[in-house]
């Protein structure tokens, strides 16, 4: 869906010659790798910076990708493709955004802001990712509608809460919540009805 993270191999040395020194032994490492995942925030989350169905923050589903820029500043890797056809959908992170936390814009135009890794966003009901998928449906009852994962095999499922009655055209907003294999939320995205795209911009 979005712009998605290697071990490195051990050599085993053998002596050149028989009367050749020994190797110098390896130095031990000095603990263990620092995990992957979930990530640290790379900008500093205020309390009042939730994603909800309207957006994140500063940005608002509708805004113009110029107004995006404003108020998080341009793509921080411009470089990578976001989309197969970037003039018509590009997902990206603004500058300023907290790492995990992608927007896409279709058209120019801001259609949803997705998230993923970052346990330090919440949602304005105060779900993050690793949540358990029992607890976004606790907290919704009956308004989470829940569907089979397209890929992977359940626990894994797509959770939707609408906040409009209307689910198609521009003006719906919704959050749904990506559950992974684990039954834990693996990201979150917010918006209109591109929330329900499930390969990036598709």
């Amino acid at each position: 869906m979005i712009r998605l993270v290697a071990l490195g191999s051990a050599a085993v040395l053998s002596l050149a010659a028989c009367n050749a020194p020994p190797p110098e032994p390896a130095d031990a490492p000095s603990g263990p790798a620092a995990p992957t995942s979930p990530m640290e925030p790379g900008a500093a989350v205020s309390a009042a910076e939730k994603l909800t169905a309207q957006g994140f923050g500063p940005l608002r589903i509708g805004m113009t990708r110029a107004e995006v820029e404003a108020a998080l500043g341009p793509d921080s890797d411009p470089g990578a493709v976001g989309g197969p056809d970037p003039e018509s959908c590009d997902m990206f992170r603004p500058a300023r955004a907290p790492e995990g936390l992608l927007v896409m814009v279709e058209d120019g135009v801001l259609t949803s802001v997705w998230l993923s890794r970052n346990t330090a966003v919440e949602t304005d009901r105060a779900l993050n990712i690793g949540d358990p998928a029992a607890e976004v449906k606790r907290v919704y009852g009956a308004a989470a509608e829940v569907v089979p994962h397209k890929y992977a095999p359940a626990p894994a499922e797509y959770i939707t809460v609408w906040s409009t009655a209307d689910h198609q055209s521009p003006a719906a907003r919704g959050l749904t919540y990506e559950i992974g294999q684990d039954g834990r939320v693996e990201s979150i995205a917010g918006g209109g009805p591109s929330i329900q795209y499930v390969e990036g911009c598709a």
